[in-house]
């Protein structure tokens, strides 16, 4: 649902997967339109935050 929200929005995607039912599933993505209020509702959730490390910081 993020990668079609990401679409709709006209932003570029490039997802990465190497399992086939991960690859399989972004491709699915082609499939639906989300409606404006599921766009609002996404456009709507938390911002600013981040899941791993900062770039910047990342030492790998």
């Amino acid at each position: 649902m993020v990668l079609r929200w990401h679409l709709q929005q006209g932003r570029v995607v490039i997802p990465k997967s190497v399992t086939p039912a991960r690859i399989a599933q972004n491709l699915d993505v082609f499939g639906f339109d989300l409606s404006p209020e599921e766009l609002t509702a996404i456009d709507a959730l938390e911002r600013d935050g981040r899941t791993g490390p900062h770039p910047a910081e990342f030492n790998g």
